[in-house]
């Protein structure tokens, strides 16, 4: 677990914000007839023009057989997370789409996550964005000094259960700063007062990931993209988070 320094504090700062203005431009550009692709290109492209340097851009997890090959992760419908950009993958009218990107600042790392309607969008997909996104919410609001990472997971799950979303448990959130993994592993699903303690200066990626379907998810011929293993729709948000004195701050914000 590392905890990060005032300095390194500032730099992650302004690394998340320059990360949320770039999702937040790239959102403006998911309509139908553009490719997953052309996202990517965007995303790479107002990453460099502020002089930093695309996190995930021939980034090799643990275990994977190459470096993934991309700036962006474009995950379209059933696709949970880390899909792969494709000229091919034309985004039409009612899909969803998550998209996932982490920006190296001043060799500092943010992460984050959203997802958001092509068009127009059936009802049930509203519901599966918005409950999502509040998951999130109440994920972030349990981050706090002196709780347990056990408190945040309990705080997602707790709350989607009502609504009988499958929660992906294979993936997770985790520490992020001098690198774009780190510890604590933060599970989207788990027992209050269990796990690593959460500590001031810990800055933690927390990621909830919830299908319309089943839990369960299938990893892709390609190595890195996972798809719900029902084909049901999945949606995805994410944000860098530190925790401080006041409370925990959400660094990937505008």
């Amino acid at each position: 677990m590392i905890i990060k320094t005032e300095e390194e504090i500032k730099i992650l700062r302004e690394g998340g914000k320059r990360l949320a203005q770039i999702l937040n431009k790239v959102k403006d550009k998911v309509r139908p007839g553009v490719s997953t692709k052309e996202l990517d290109i965007y995303a790479e492209k107002l990453i460099r023009e502020g002089g930093d340097s695309p996190a995930f851009l021939n980034y090799r997890p643990e275990g994977a057989k190459y470096p993934y090959p991309a700036s962006l992760c474009v995950s379209v419908n059933d696709e949970v997370v880390h899909g792969i950009p494709n000229t091919d993958r034309i985004l039409k009218e009612g899909d969803i789409v998550g998209i996932d990107c982490g920006l190296k600042h001043k060799n500092l790392f943010t992460d984050m996550a959203i997802t958001v309607s092509v068009g127009e969008i059936d009802a049930e997909a509203k519901k599966l964005l918005k409950i999502t996104r509040e998951a999130l919410e109440k994920g972030v609001s349990a981050a706090r000094a002196g709780n347990r990472v056990g408190d945040v997971s309990h705080a997602i799950e707790s709350f989607v259960r009502p609504y009988k979303y499958g929660i992906v448990e294979v993936l997770s959130g985790h520490g992020v700063g001098r690198s774009i993994h780190e510890d604590p592993y933060v599970p989207n699903f788990g027992k209050p007062g269990t796990g690593p303690k959460i500590v001031l200066g810990m800055v933690i990626a927390i990621e909830p990931m919830l299908n319309q379907g089943t839990k369960n998810v299938i990893l892709q011929g390609d190595g890195y993209t996972f798809r719900t293993a029902d084909n049901k729709k999945s949606a995805h948000f994410e944000h860098t988070v530190l925790i401080s004195e006041a409370g925990p701050e959400i660094l990937t914000m505008i």
